[in-house]
């Protein structure tokens, strides 16, 4: 099996990755009744490239980008040890090149690139119906910390 480059995105990338977050949005779509179905984006491709306190990766092979994720440093709770957290998101690979570990050479880049900015707390969300992802998570280290509940009270009488 090749080993994709794991390379910083570029504006020029922008095309692709628009498909990568539409076919993001595709599968979440099932996962979360709360997100609108005509939502085409939940992401600032452009800020996430360009901004310093983000980074985002792709892999590439054989000229074709087969993943993409970022991550990005942010301000956490002034209650908790830390004071910055990095939180990772857009961890996409299409179908087709699923189940080559590329996901895996993604995080751990961008772990890296956390831990030279002295960011050592890591978050990120992931549905809990998603068991694949779940699993890899775990598999990559990450615990399940606090359960996020929700509830629609629209049509329940009080």
């Amino acid at each position: 099996m090749q080993i994709p480059n794991v390379r910083k995105a570029t504006l020029a990338d922008l095309q692709t990755l628009k498909q990568f977050k539409l076919g993001l949005i595709q599968a979440e779509l099932p996962m979360d009744e709360t997100i609108k179905k005509d939502t085409t984006s939940y992401y600032d491709l452009e800020a996430l490239i360009t901004d310093d306190n983000s980074e985002l990766l792709v892999a590439e092979l054989d000229g074709e980008l087969v993943a993409s994720g970022y991550a990005q440093i942010i301000p956490d709770r002034p209650y908790l040890k830390h004071d910055f957290q990095g939180y990772l998101g857009f961890m996409y690979v299409p179908e087709e090149h699923r189940g080559n570990g590329y996901n895996k050479l993604l995080l751990n880049a961008l772990l890296k690139w956390c831990k030279s900015r002295r960011v050592f707390e890591i978050k990120l969300d992931v549905y809990d119906t998603n068991l694949p992802a779940l699993r890899a998570y775990e598999k990559a280290g990450f615990k399940k910390h606090l359960i996020n509940m929700r509830l629609d009270i629209r049509d329940i009488e009080l």
